[in-house]
């Protein structure tokens, strides 16, 4: 795998190395293209692990230094990796109209729940909690500002017994990516973790293949991503792994997200 566009680095807290870190890692593992995606701060509140909003413009100016830098050996892109919130819509916008941003990863972490309650999709309560994390990505897409979707089917992670909320909700999510041709991500991180036993049986809490069993022949673009928090992570055993499971799936792979929303 030469790209990676799922990519964080010390500034949200909870990964290690600088950008630069990230850049000679990925030219060690031959890789071509590369996008930042850390976790985005809001203008007004602090959500937690994620950068500050006042490092954003040195974050972006980073990037755009090393961009110059080594544009001979390799194609780096500005991204956030953000939650959809329905008040933040102005804010989505000027990061690409004001900041430069050249893609934004909808990774619904926290979500809002009739737009008053704000919630954690890792301390889901049942699988009723799946439908409104569905419908958070549903609005994300309406808006057509995100990029592709990461880990859509991070909401496994919990020890909730499989139902017909959990096939609702992946028929939620996949209906939307189809309308609005956003791909989805296969998330190596999820790998990273390991199986263990959940209501369900023995599994890695994401990827489900339950979810990517329904791509099987389709025509869904789907984007591997290493979600590396580690510059040694960006090309490692999990995606490799995560390569091995899309293709004996038979999944529309695709390798560059950015010139694909171009296109749309």
């Amino acid at each position: 795998m030469y790209y990676n566009f799922h990519t964080h680095t010390e500034r949200c807290f909870h990964a290690s190395g600088k950008e630069i870190d990230y850049v000679r890692s990925a030219l060690n593992q031959g890789v071509s293209m590369l996008g930042f995606s850390d976790h985005a701060p809001f203008p007004d509140k602090d959500y937690g692990l994620r950068m500050h909003y006042c490092d954003l413009d040195d974050y972006l100016s980073s990037i755009a230094s090393l961009a110059e830098e080594y544009k001979d050996s390799i194609k780096l892109f500005k991204g956030l990796e953000i939650e959809f919130m329905p008040q933040y819509i102005d804010y989505y916008k000027t990061l690409y109209s004001d900041h430069g941003m050249e893609y934004l990863v909808l990774g619904e972490h926290i979500y809002m729940k009739n737009e008053t309650q704000l919630r954690n999709i890792f301390f889901a309560q049942s699988s009723d909690d799946y439908i409104d994390y569905a419908d958070a990505i549903v609005q994300a897409l309406d808006t057509k500002l995100f990029t592709f979707i990461a880990h859509p089917d991070i909401m496994f992670i919990n020890d909730i017994q499989w139902d017909n909320n959990c096939d609702k909700a992946c028929e939620m999510i996949l209906c939307a990516a189809e309308k609005y041709d956003i791909p989805v991500e296969f998330n190596a991180n999820g790998i990273r973790r390991g199986k263990r036993m959940y209501p369900d049986g023995i599994r890695y809490p994401y990827p489900h293949m339950r979810f990517w069993e329904r791509l099987k022949g389709s025509k869904q673009k789907v984007i591997i991503g290493s979600d590396a928090h580690i510059p040694e992570q960006i090309i490692d055993n999990s995606v490799k792994i995560s390569e091995d499971i899309c293709s004996s799936l038979g999944l529309n792979i695709i390798y560059d997200p950015i010139s694909h929303k171009e296109d749309l």
